[in-house]
């Protein structure tokens, strides 16, 4: 019992940051800035399902992913943890807003939910993590923490304005950049993971 709350715990961190709240938050705010209430709030919910039916499909189909391609855990792991740490150098120092440009019709699944909130980095995590679960059980308790960490997510969008009045943008940038150091942590802790591994 143990070892299901343990797996379901750090599921749910590791997806929860990898998935940048924080700046999907504030990318959010910037996107529907002229959006009422009840249409900022129907647009998270779609946000919602997009980023959820999404991560669910790359993580149940990592493992067939990597046979079709013949790509090993160890080097998706190495490039999975680059390219999050790439992303983590972009939030702390402020650079990651250039994905803001976009036209009002339809941005729930794109680029709200790919490629702002599921990014290369996220998508990376998802398949190496699917490709190493390799039980029904594992898979399950995992897809169950993916879901909840994804709704977590969606549920700052949804209080996005409530957020914004309290927090301000001072606040919601101090949480972005701490959100990017905690990225850079699980990115090095994959990148050395794989190198790891590879080597023995």
């Amino acid at each position: 019992m143990m070892g299901v709350m343990r797996l379901f715990f750090d599921v749910y961190v590791q997806i929860f940051f990898v998935l940048t709240p924080f700046f999907v938050l504030s990318m959010f705010l910037a996107m529907t800035r002229d959006y009422r209430e009840g249409a900022r709030k129907a647009l998270a919910l779609k946000v919602a399902g997009a980023v959820i039916v999404i991560s669910l499909i790359l993580f149940v189909f990592g493992r067939v992913i990597f046979m079709v391609f013949g790509i090993t855990t160890d080097a998706f792991k190495v490039g999975a943890g680059v390219l999050l740490l790439l992303s983590a150098i972009s939030m702390v120092s402020g650079n990651a807003g250039s994905k803001a440009d976009t036209e009002r019709s339809d941005i729930a699944v794109v680029p709200l939910a790919i490629p702002i909130t599921v990014g290369p980095a996220t998508i990376g995590v998802l398949l190496v993590m699917g490709a190493e679960l390799t039980t029904v059980a594992q898979k399950l308790v995992a897809g169950s923490a993916l879901v909840l960490a994804a709704m977590t997510v969606s549920l700052l969008l949804y209080m996005a304005s409530g957020i914004e009045r309290r927090l301000g943008t001072i606040g919601l940038n101090i949480l972005s950049k701490l959100t990017g150091l905690m990225l850079a942590a699980i990115a090095a802790q994959l990148i050395l993971t794989g190198v790891k591994h590879f080597l023995q």
